[in-house]
């Protein structure tokens, strides 16, 4: 038997969520027969494309441009690295105090890139984008509905921002994974993010294997013995291409799934999938938004969820906490040293509601056995 590396983060399972019918006998009606029949669905208008439009073009464009480096948003000639905060080639942002970001934007913002239009924002949406997102509640509710319960964790993960003509960037080669396990195949974790911008088929956005979730147990016996790539975390899987062709015969086709300004992407972590970047002239602009039932966690992830939460730090798309970013692997290099600009804390601390309050876990730790 081959004997596999053991990843730097290695943490306990989750239970095996009951929550959907993989048979194909009950039909939902939304969203969740797609989930089920393709690994991946997308919930249509979760915000308002003004909305949208006012966490692309106020809140991320601003907090680019705050950086002081010379990003300018109506200057393509300014993106570029030294104009701009160290963004992973992927477009994954983990550093800088994403996670928890805040920036304050007008309370007019424009209603699409195109538009003369204007429409009011709510100002209390405006103090952090990445919980104003994670706490709209057509996205909680679009998670109440999959998990048939209002008792919910949100992750505290990255945002995507990638920019079109990143000449200065390695090319985003296909990288194939699933984040999960595979000693741990069953059904466990739905991703998901919140789209701002409009992506299309040249835009940059995810590529999933379409049905390739209902293979994957199967999957993972038929290559049990099929040494494996690295993985920082036990709770992913490379690829390889000898499994890419065992997959292909199968019949399944990789999908680039396409979606709106303010649409909510989901999709099933057992699901083969993985980015692409931007070929046309418009930016990729996401907020990753995974959500779990509460008694999916410990109260020890709890425990250090909270940890996490009040000292700013992120952690992956697991809500339940218990894989907090390495900082060393994702910490962002300028010029071969660590971005002196990077302080892994947000400008400002966000201000909860108290329904984004529950989604941080704290408030059920003491409801909890240990």
């Amino acid at each position: 038997m081959v004997v596999h590396a053991t990843p730097p983060s290695v943490v306990h399972a989750t239970p095996e969520l009951t929550c959907l019918d993989f048979s194909g006998k009950t039909k939902y009606n939304d969203f969740r027969d797609d989930l089920v029949r393709d690994g991946y669905a997308v919930v249509k208008g979760v915000l308002s494309p003004e909305k949208a439009y006012g966490y692309t073009l106020q809140d991320i464009h601003q907090w680019l441009e705050e950086f002081g480096l010379g990003y300018k948003r109506d200057d393509p000639s300014t993106i570029r690295e030294e104009c701009l905060p160290i963004i992973h080639q992927k477009g994954l942002v983990q550093a800088y105090g994403a996670p928890h970001e805040v920036t304050f934007f007008s309370p007019i913002v424009s209603i699409g890139p195109d538009s003369d239009q204007t429409a009011d924002v709510d100002l209390d949406l405006a103090q952090s984008f990445t919980w104003a997102v994670r706490s709209e509640p057509n996205v909680i509710g679009a998670f109440e509905k999959l998990f048939d319960t209002e008792d919910l964790l949100v992750s505290f993960d990255a945002i995507n921002v990638s920019l079109p003509n990143r000449r200065d960037l390695p090319e985003v080669k296909p990288w194939a994974h699933q984040d999960q396990d595979p000693e741990r195949p069953g059904f466990r974790c739905v991703q998901g993010f919140v789209n701002l911008n409009p992506c299309g088929q040249n835009d940059g956005g995810l590529m999933v294997l379409k049905g390739g979730h209902l293979v994957s147990k199967e999957y993972h016996d038929q290559f049990r013995e099929e040494e494996r790539e690295f993985r920082w975390t036990n709770e992913m899987y490379l690829f390889k291409d000898t499994g890419l062709a065992w997959l292909k015969e199968r019949g399944l086709e990789w999908v680039k799934v396409n979606c709106e300004p303010g649409d909510l992407v989901l999709w099933d972590s057992r699901a083969p999938h993985y980015n692409v970047a931007p070929k046309g002239e418009t930016a990729r602009f996401v907020v990753y938004t995974c959500y779990a039932p509460v008694h999916t966690a410990t109260k020890e992830d709890l425990l250090q969820k909270k940890q996490l939460f009040e000292t700013t730090k992120g952690h992956s798309h697991w809500p339940q906490g218990f894989q907090p970013f390495i900082e060393h692997f994702v910490a962002p290099k300028r010029n071969g040293e660590n971005d002196p600009l990077n302080t892994w804390a947000p400008r400002k601390k966000p201000v909860l509601s108290e329904r984004a309050f529950k989604l941080t876990g704290i408030p059920y730790i003491e409801t909890m056995s240990a």
